[in-house]
């Protein structure tokens, strides 16, 4: 346990970002780790707590006590706006401005990436739902979409 609690630490935080909670899915991996440890031979340990730590902590993230505890987080912003600062009007209109830029850029995009990029970035489509309407793997409609956002973030920094 010594030797790994860094590493599974680690990546429970990366995952979940918060100490706490990241302390705790840590014990619950060496607990399960150590119930289940004549599963797995003693030098594959490291991967095999990897795998567990990332496990936990995706497992949490889609729990429904965590998905309850963001909806209160939620609610409580809705009851109580103003506990929360709000950016000035000033910085909404610059946020309204970069988006129409942004949308002009994808519109403005040749092909092979326009379409793919204007189903992803505008219409909110996964990229499964993309290569299916496009009749395009998946695999080629992930590197038009990587490519396409190399393209708008040169288009945006240089306009």
């Amino acid at each position: 346990m010594q030797r790994y609690e860094r590493l599974v630490y680690t990546i429970c935080y990366q995952l979940v970002h918060d100490s706490a909670l990241a302390e705790d899915l840590t014990q619950e991996t060496f607990l399960a780790a150590y119930t289940h440890r004549e599963d797995c031979p003693a030098e594959h340990y490291k991967p095999w707590l990897a795998r567990i730590a990332a496990n936990k902590a995706r497992d949490h993230l889609k729990s429904a006590y965590h998905r309850r505890v963001r909806a209160a987080e939620d609610d409580t912003l809705a009851v109580f706006p103003t506990l929360y600062t709000e950016p000035p009007p000033e910085e909404l209109v610059l946020t309204r401005d970069e988006a129409a830029r942004a949308r002009d850029a994808i519109l403005a995009l040749k092909e092979p990436y326009h379409k793919a990029a204007v189903l992803f970035f505008l219409e909110e489509k996964s990229v499964a739902e993309v290569a299916k309407a496009l009749g395009r793997p998946v695999k080629t409609v992930h590197t038009q979409l990587f490519r396409a956002r190399q393209l708008l973030q040169r288009a945006v920094k240089g306009g």
